[in-house]
């Protein structure tokens, strides 16, 4: 049975667009009440507008760029200040860069590095306690398949994945027992702004599964009485998972440079 998220306060990050955003309509639509965090202000008010006309549910929104060293801090100092205790986290918010690694912008990196692994550590930490102190606490982490394994002309990117993944693994096997929900979500290529930074050729030539289907599948996950740590979304990405735990480290680096320089060429 899908779980009850009425009385909860999640807090989604990147919540503007693509899979933040539909992570917020499928929890509004559990009754959970949110607080949305992003940049953009005005698309965080209309959609706490939508969601809180079609759920009845009471939506805080928070403007900040998470890639700054504070952000975190004065996340929770509003929340304070507001009397609100969080139940649960959505760390959805980061970007990828797509070129060779000698030609990345240095400042970019840094931005890149603060937004996907920093502020995933300083918000889980913040709130850890709030998420555990709850009934049924929920903390998700989006990772993605770039998490599985090198990822030549998107090294940050892989890798900053590769740690959410690991690190979200870890707290999963913390926190059981405890009645806090933890899960590492890993989408395939996603129909969401991603590309607009990343550039299409990011995506590999693959399918585009919809935010729809990667947040279903998440929420499916959490719903089962002994979640997993991680879930790959898709049949097909999760094939790709058991497959390249039978490949050696060499050959899994040569396929994924392969692929990373024949759509890179394509998209020229």
């Amino acid at each position: 049975m899908p779980l009850d998220h009425r009385g909860a306060l999640t807090l989604v990050t990147g919540a503007s667009s693509g899979i933040g955003a539909e992570f917020a309509r499928h929890l509004a639509r559990r009754g959970s009440d949110l607080v949305l965090v992003a940049r953009r202000a005005e698309r965080l008010e209309a959609l706490a507008a939508e969601l809180t006309a079609a759920h009845g549910v009471t939506v805080t929104v928070l403007a900040h760029d998470l890639a700054k060293p504070d952000a975190a801090a004065r996340v929770a100092a509003q929340l304070r200040e507001r009397g609100l205790r969080l139940t649960g986290l959505v760390n959805n918010a980061g970007f990828g860069t797509h070129a060779p690694f000698e030609q990345e912008d240095p400042e970019r990196l840094r931005t890149e590095i603060a937004l996907d692994v920093q502020a995933v550590v300083e918000l889980t930490r913040t709130f850890i306690d709030d998420l555990r102190a709850a009934d049924h606490g929920l903390l998700i982490n989006v990772a993605s398949m770039a998490a599985y394994n090198p990822v030549p002309r998107m090294a940050v990117y892989g890798a900053t994945k590769a740690f959410v993944l690991s690190f979200t693994e870890a707290l999963w096997y913390e926190h059981r027992g405890t009645g806090l929900r933890v899960l590492a979500l890993s989408p395939g290529a996603t129909e969401t702004e991603f590309f607009d930074t990343a550039g299409d050729q990011a995506a590999g030539g693959q399918r585009l599964q919809t935010p729809k289907q990667v947040v279903e599948t998440a929420l499916r996950a959490l719903d089962r009485r002994n979640p997993p740590p991680s879930i790959a979304v898709g049949r097909v990405n999760r094939l790709t998972v058991v497959l390249g735990r039978l490949a050696s480290r060499k050959r899994s680096v040569m396929l994924m440079g392969r692929l990373t320089t024949a759509a890179a060429t394509a998209a020229r």
